[in-house]
């Protein structure tokens, strides 16, 4: 069957579970070979894994603005696939999108973390060069990528349907859509252009403003100053469309999280703060009594998040352990046995990882290449390097081993990974056991960073190519090969961010007056300074909360990653997923009929995709116009007070309203 017979949509089943026994049959078949690996499709990819990597670090370090790589690479890889003389097929550029994508999910672990070592001058006091920055990027992503091979089948596979994998959904609907054109593509070009001009409006004109809160209001002012309980709501089209593939169960659940932390904890927190009038609690700036509801949430409840999110982790790993031990068991006796031996030589194409074999072999090169690297360059002034070197090993691959499947289940069921209250806690940890181990000051500062760097990268990594894999899974692509070339991908996008974190501090600095901003890796060394320190404050008591929030959660049967996601992620981000969710469960059941509902929701599923995708285009326009300074001269600044946040509301009712009853739109006959 040649690919211009494949006109059709995502296959029946995209989306939802499937009776027992069945198995979904992917856009491209098992049994179809198309052009996949081309000549065309690496060089591609590898250009996009350059720009990105230095346009989303350069913008994220520059004015504090990343923008997510995935959607536009996929948009760029169909749009010039026309160009050549055969056109590209989806599976090519499938494969452009995995290694392109790469950039986005180093340049997330980096920049959360390395310019943290200049700012706190220790490039000047230890000395930091770019081949330090490539090996923790590049040893991070590799780490990423084989820890989360074993679990590929329980994610895309086994949980098919139970997951709704919403920014997959998203580039999976662009490659389709660009794939079939005509009635698909239309709806979903519309809707990029609707929501891109929508948070056109709000980041760069400025005509209204982000979020909407209950302070507009003269109750709400009263609520917020005398008890600090305020809703909060952002109105981006994007957060909406998320909500909406999410679905209503879910959404709910996060919600639920949220309203946990806003409505119960920053309260009671500062109510009883206001007992507390001359001592400050923790390593805050100020006194609880003084304190905002959004500074309560940052100093406080916000650890109480970080603590579920772990333990909503572990819970995830003993549940997954049998399928963790098979992978693991089934790797080491490969490892005897020839590669195409056995039962995996009849696995279908669409089935084929990497052999377990090259797996726990990749592994093992890379815990001995992370403990050279820590003994032999990173702790080597340092006294018993080796014994440091080993600690800190075991420490990556401990904590990048347990929060693998965390930041996959996450990016599964929200979309957002979690990787900087993760990050956190590997700060934490390292820094208490290199203290431990006698390592402190500046080379434990160092070390604990560094640590931080390839953990974080490693779980950028694993949340994002678990979205890659989905993907690959929906449309019919061969996971083996989008395992081998995301290596490729990690390589150039860790050398490329290397350079640009180099030549930024070389022309611009993180630790002057006219310093980039850098807000995630400021947060990161005002983080580690006091642990590294005597007498810094762990907050024990607020992780143990959040701990046995987590497991409340699991023994009343709510998932606990998500209620922990919702505790941790800001409220304004959270309130919209559940309207989202909403209109998708009001979609759905908008019919007696069956099919014509599937119809409906599966339009909507792609006008919300194409939100998101407006939404990533036009974050790049946005964040360029606002370096070369040009929003100055756009800029309204109707956003600020009361009416902006007004009309806030009422544009975002009209959104919602748009996406129910475009859904509507759809026919039997579609």
């Amino acid at each position: 069957m040649s690919q211009a017979n494949e006109v059709k949509g995502m296959p029946a089943g995209a989306f939802e579970v499937l009776p027992a026994g069945q198995e979904y049959r992917p856009y491209i078949a098992a049994d179809q070979v198309l052009p996949e690996v081309t000549a065309r499709s690496i060089v591609l990819g590898l250009i996009m894994a350059v720009l990105f990597s230095a346009a989303a670090a350069f913008l994220g370090l520059k004015i504090g603005q990343v923008f997510e790589a995935a959607i536009p690479i996929a948009i760029i890889a169909v749009g010039v696939g026309p160009l050549f003389r055969r056109r590209s097929t989806i599976l090519e550029n499938v494969i452009v999108q995995s290694i392109g994508a790469a950039s986005g999910l180093v340049v997330a672990g980096a920049i959360f973390t390395l310019p943290a070592l200049f700012i706190l001058g220790l490039d000047q006091a230890i000395g930091f060069d770019l081949f330090k920055i490539f090996m923790v990027s590049f040893l991070g992503g590799t780490l990423g990528v084989l820890f989360l091979i074993p679990f590929r089948k329980y994610f895309v596979k086994e949980m098919h349907g139970h997951f709704p994998f919403p920014e997959a959904t998203a580039t999976t609907q662009v490659l389709v859509a660009g794939e079939r054109g005509g009635s698909q593509a239309r709806i979903l070009v519309k809707s990029m252009v609707i929501g891109g001009i929508f948070d056109f409006m709000v980041h760069t004109v400025g005509a209204y403003s982000e979020v909407f809160t209950t302070r507009i209001f003269a109750f709400g002012r009263a609520l917020s100053d005398k008890a600090r309980l305020v809703f909060k709501m952002d109105v981006l089209s994007a957060v909406l469309g998320l909500g909406y593939i999410i679905g209503l169960k879910y959404t709910m659940i996060i919600a639920a999280g949220s309203l946990l932390s806003w409505f119960l904890l920053v309260p009671v927190i500062y109510y009883f703060g206001q007992f507390i009038p001359a001592e400050i609690v923790g390593n805050a700036s100020k006194l609880i009594s003084a304190m905002s509801a959004e500074e309560v949430f940052r100093n406080y409840v916000r650890f109480i998040g970080i603590g579920a999110i772990a333990m909503a982790g572990i819970i995830g790993i003993l549940k997954s352990s049998k399928i963790i031990v098979q992978a693991f068991g089934m790797g080491f006796k490969q490892i005897v046995r020839k590669p195409g031996a056995g039962a995996e030589a009849a696995e279908p194409r669409t089935q084929r990882d990497l052999h377990m074999r090259f797996v726990i072999l990749g592994l093992l090169l890379a815990v001995a290449v992370i403990f050279v690297f820590f003994s032999f360059s990173v702790l080597k002034p340092v006294p018993q390097p080796l014994k440091i070197g080993l600690i800190a090993t075991v420490t990556v691959f401990v904590i990048s081993f347990l929060f693998t499947s965390v930041a996959a289940r996450a990016i599964a069921i929200v979309g957002t990974n979690p990787v900087s209250g993760m990050t956190m806690m590997t700060l934490i940890l390292s820094s208490l056991v290199l203290a431990g181990a006698g390592l402190s000051g500046q080379y434990g500062m160092y070390a604990a960073l560094l640590i931080g760097g390839v953990v974080c990268t490693a779980l950028s990594m694993s949340g994002g190519f678990i979205t890659d894999l989905k993907i690959g899974y929906w449309l019919g692509a061969t996971p083996l090969k989008q395992e081998k070339y995301k290596f490729l991908g990690i390589f150039v996008s860790s050398l490329t961010v290397g350079l640009v974190i180099f030549l930024l501090n070389r022309t611009y600095g993180f630790a002057n007056a006219d310093a980039l901003a850098a807000p995630q890796a400021n947060a990161m060394a005002a983080l580690i300074q006091p642990l590294m320190n005597p007498g810094a404050q762990v907050p024990w008591l607020l992780y143990g909360v959040g701990i046995l929030t987590a497991l409340i959660m699991e023994l009343i049967g709510v998932p606990p990653l998500a209620f922990a996601l919702g505790m941790y992620i800001p409220l304004e981000l959270n309130t919209p997923l559940v309207i989202g969710g909403l209109i998708a469960h009001l979609v759905a059941r908008s019919s007696k009929d069956k099919e014509l509902g599937t119809k409906r929701y599966d339009r909507g599923i792609l006008t919300a995709s194409g939100f998101i995708a407006g939404v990533a285009i036009i974050g790049v326009v946005s964040a360029m116009l606002k370096y070369l300074n040009v929003e100055r001269f756009i800029h309204l600044g109707w956003a600020d007070g009361a009416h902006g946040e007004t009309i806030a509301l009422a544009m975002f009712v009209l959104l919602a309203l748009y996406l129910y009853i475009d859904s509507r739109r759809a026919r039997k006959e579609d």
